[in-house]
């Protein structure tokens, strides 16, 4: 094993279904090259190709990454050795990609923050909208009783 680096706290991963080469190596702390050496050496890491060879990788595939480098970088792991862990039955993530989907905390302070940035949004929008139908109910209620006179 590698002297190991301390841990980094990595971007939270956007909801979106494919990722360029560029964001993923923004979103692991890894640069571009290194990505497509890892493909070589990493089974498991298989990202779609399309439009003149352009990788495009998914959801699951970048939190495989993350954990490559958790492996090699964090803690240290050979290649070899960070191959043999994810080959692992007893360290394997699961195989329903919904079920491998699994936050860091600042990922979910990140998700907290922008649904409450949305809730606020809509109980000003609703808010908007209840005081314009008061205020219309009220006009109303106020020309029909004009009218009578």
């Amino acid at each position: 094993m590698t002297r190991p680096e301390p841990a980094v706290v990595l971007p939270p991963i956007p909801a979106k279904r494919y990722f360029t080469i560029g964001e993923v190596s923004e979103l692991c702390g890894v640069k571009p090259h290194v990505l497509r050496y890892w493909e070589q050496e990493f089974t498991q890491l298989k990202p779609v190709k399309r439009r003149g060879n352009r990788r495009y990788y998914q959801h699951h595939e970048v939190l495989l990454i993350r954990r490559i480098r958790s492996l090699l970088y964090e803690q240290g792991f050979t290649i070899s050795g960070a191959r043999n862990r994810l080959g692992d039955t007893r360290e394997a993530p699961p195989r329903d990609q919904d079920a491998a989907v699994r936050f860091s905390g600042a990922e979910m302070q990140s998700l907290r923050a922008e649904l409450n940035g949305v809730s606020a949004v809509l109980a000003e929008a609703l808010n908007n909208v209840t005081q314009g139908a008061v205020a219309e109910s009220t006009t109303g209620a106020r020309t029909s009783v004009d009218d009578t006179d």
